[in-house]
């Protein structure tokens, strides 16, 4: 998966999504090429600004919210709810 933070609500259309995928084709290889881009609204950070990969990649494998994030430690808990989402926990 490829998430992108959009610059303007809608942005990520048909044509970016091609446009994006010709590019990592033809830059790197076919195998870099995501099978699912999704636009999100802000990248989750630490307190410190760092991103959270770790966390968002165990959300997506399964593992509970509750012990993939700690909200405790984010600089913008909110960014979280689409993965949530997207990992199909509603409990935010």
């Amino acid at each position: 998966m490829l998430f992108g933070v959009r610059r303007q609500a809608g942005s990520l259309t048909k044509d970016v999504i091609a446009q994006i995928n010709g590019s990592l084709r033809q830059s790197l290889s076919p195998r870099h090429v995501p099978d699912e881009i999704h636009e999100i609204a802000s990248v989750p950070r630490t307190l410190s600004g760092k991103k959270l990969e770790i966390p968002v990649k165990r959300l997506l494998t399964g593992t509970a919210y509750e012990k993939a994030v700690s909200l405790d430690a984010m600089a913008n808990p909110e960014s979280m709810a689409f993965f949530q989402q997207l990992a199909g926990d509603s409990t935010y």
